[in-house]
């Protein structure tokens, strides 16, 4: 690894033999997410580690989305990718009527995700995403069924069935390049990884998810959330790009 001036974070990796320069560049995915409200004390029980809280945009309840990604052009290759994670602000508790600013921030796309599970279905990935970001990406099998209107996904991990998210594909709109943030535990440490994504075709519906759940430790962690229950929206990114910057301790 190289570290780059002004002791910030590495801008060149090897993994696998392989040289992995930051940023990180997508420059073309399909991807699809369900965003549900979840009961908020079970959320906080998934972050492991210190420094973050999940950010409640009613009291109690907090947001977590289910996003399925399958990349076609990446410079960490093409593969399939499922992300369970919670909208969170780094820092202590929520406070007094925080919910309302979170929901404001929220609708402006203001909060930082964390990761919960990352599975992805390429050695390659998986080592990369861990080493360099803390990303908590194991290598599981996942399906993904493509209808014209419909995409539907399906998640097994170490063999047992997790999860089928069906979505619906479709959007007129392009959603322009915009800043977002996601929070990962390095050796227990908190890091800030920014990235930048936009979109074409992009669509955005209430509802619209259909989530099934399965017998394995996701899915336990998922009905202890409250779900499967009616998703607030779902959202469809037909040709998305983006980058991604290294982890910057926090």
């Amino acid at each position: 690894m190289v570290a780059t001036p002004g002791g910030a974070a590495s801008s060149v990796h090897w993994v696998q033999g392989r040289e992995v320069r930051m940023p990180v560049v997508v420059r073309h995915a399909s991807s699809g997410s369900a965003t549900f409200l979840v009961a908020a004390a079970a959320a906080r029980r998934l972050i492991r580690g210190a420094g973050l809280d999940v950010a409640e945009v009613l009291p109690g309840r907090a947001l977590c989305s289910i996003a399925v990604i399958d990349y076609a052009d990446n410079d960490l290759g093409d593969y399939h990718e499922v992300s369970i994670a919670l909208f969170v602000r780094p820092g202590g508790g929520p406070g007094p009527r925080a919910w309302l600013r979170n929901a404001i921030d929220m609708a402006r796309g203001r909060l930082g995700t964390y990761i919960v599970h990352l599975p992805v279905d390429q050695g390659f990935t998986c080592e990369a995403g861990r080493m360099i970001w803390g990303f908590p990406k194991t290598v599981q099998k996942i399906d993904f069924e493509y209808r014209p209107e419909r995409l539907t996904c399906k998640l097994f991990f170490d063999g047992v069935f997790e999860l089928a998210l069906s979505l619906p594909r479709g959007g007129a709109r392009a959603m322009p390049d915009t800043d977002l943030a996601t929070y990962t535990f390095i050796e227990g440490v908190l890091h800030r990884t920014a990235f930048r994504s936009g979109a074409d075709g992009f669509g955005v519906r209430l509802g619209g998810a259909e989530l099934t759940l399965g017998s394995g430790p996701i899915a336990a962690e998922l009905r202890c959330l409250g779900l499967p229950r009616r998703a607030l929206l779902t959202t469809w990114m037909e040709r998305m790009h983006g980058r991604f910057e290294a982890a910057e301790k926090i």
